[in-house]
């Protein structure tokens, strides 16, 4: 069973996309912003993130490159989750180092193939 962090400050987003996660057979740690986040990863760290970019605290570009520069998190891969949606926004989001982009609201297929993409490139499957 993979587990992802996924980093959601609004709080029905982050609960509904736990339980529709968690029904795909994902175990599923959350955090409320970019500082919970780096937290989290570091003591407990997930297959992947899906991280929201838009948080309190804690930016997800600045987590994300946090994370990037950090040898004990450098591998987890990263989907960039956001409303940003202009052109420019999924460049910024890969250029803080995350791996993949998608945008709110959420389509849970085309979420869920970008994940198994970045979980089988991880496991070097």
């Amino acid at each position: 069973m993979s587990t992802i962090l996924l980093v959601e400050d609004n709080e029905m987003n982050r609960d509904m996309l736990r339980r529709r996660l968690e029904k795909r057979g994902f175990k599923v740690l959350t955090a409320e912003d970019g500082a919970q986040a780096l937290h989290t990863a570091k003591g407990h760290p997930p297959d992947l993130i899906l991280l929201d970019m838009s948080l309190p605290l804690v930016d997800g570009w600045t987590a994300a490159a946090e994370l990037k520069a950090d040898e004990s998190t450098r591998s987890i891969p990263v989907i960039a989750l956001t409303a940003h949606a202009m052109d420019g926004d999924r460049q910024k989001a890969m250029s803080a180092g995350c791996d993949d982009y998608d945008t709110k609201p959420v389509d849970l297929q085309r979420l869920l193939v970008k994940i198994a993409a970045l979980l089988e490139k991880e496991s070097g499957q």
